[in-house]
């Protein structure tokens, strides 16, 4: 059902970097200070509609965008589905936009998208929140992603990858399981050019366990405000993590929900709306 916030939500589409991106967004219009949020994988502009909303009633700008191929935004000819490319776009549609200062937000694999843009731009973030992701010491990729990262067998698997088999695959492995709706709402985006952006971006990225000296040089530089938002049942990302963000942003505050998964802004809107409004204030 919608809120009071979300109706304030505007949709519209921009031009950066060579394509159309779809714009979701609230509140002060041609504000140079905004909150971008940037969704992962599965995930588009729409992820965000609720938290953009929310935000933008309170007064500030907030904004998503479809990263290319994903969602309803197709990548030009030529685009790099790697980190450093999704980096490059960010980087392109921000002044596109008219955005000067960011207080981002990121989740999944927007996290080391996001993370890419900090290493060269730390002068213009305003405040850091992370939803289940961070700088991840040690970590391997989880199961679905070493299938992703398989010649062959990737495609194997994206290829018979149905509806029902979506939802069941992502459903059965969350504590609480995920609104319906929100479900399909990501399987109605992942279409063959998404599936086939999901495999080129994971077999591009390295095993994330290893830190960027770049990105904790800037981070420490910065030092900035930071929220940390982790599911303590995130079947992907081990909310172990959550605490070890303090190691690179020592001001992280930091929130483990424990009867939430991979998606909590899904699964615990309430209370992910309820942390992020009263941080973004301090």
């Amino acid at each position: 059902m919608a809120t009071e916030a979300t109706t304030a939500v505007r949709r519209r589409r921009f031009e950066a970097a060579g394509t159309s991106s779809r714009l979701v967004e609230a509140g002060a219009e041609e504000a140079s200070t905004a909150v971008v949020f940037v969704h992962g994988n599965p995930g588009s502009s729409d992820d965000w509609e609720p938290l953009v909303g929310a935000v933008g009633a309170t007064g500030k700008r907030a904004l998503s965008f479809d990263l290319p191929d994903f969602g309803e935004t197709i990548a030009p000819a030529g685009f790099a589905h790697t980190v450093p490319g999704y980096a490059a776009f960010v980087d392109a549609a921000l002044p596109a936009l008219g955005v000067e200062q960011v207080h981002l937000v990121v989740h999944d694999f927007g996290g080391p998208i996001g993370l890419a843009w900090i290493a060269g731009h730390a002068d213009r973030l305003a405040s850091l929140t992370l939803i289940d992701i961070g700088i991840l010491p040690g970590y391997k990729w989880h199961k679905l992603a070493r299938i992703w990262r398989t010649p062959v067998l990737g495609e194997l698997f994206q290829a018979i990858t149905t509806r029902r088999g979506f939802r069941v695959n992502i459903s059965r492995t969350e504590p609480q399981g995920l609104p319906r709706p929100f479900v399909e709402t990501m399987y109605d985006h992942y279409d063959r050019r998404t599936k086939r952006a999901v495999l080129k971006l994971y077999r591009d990225t390295d095993e994330p366990g290893a830190p960027d000296p770049d990105l904790v040089a800037a981070l420490r530089e910065r030092d900035p405000p930071a929220l940390v938002i982790w599911g303590g049942g995130d079947p992907y990302l081990p909310s172990s993590y959550a605490e070890r963000q303090k190691e690179f942003l020592p001001k992280s505050e930091v929130n483990i929900l424990p009867e939430s998964g991979h998606w909590p802004f899904a699964d615990d809107p309430a209370e992910v709306e309820r942390l992020l409004l009263a941080f973004l204030p301090r």
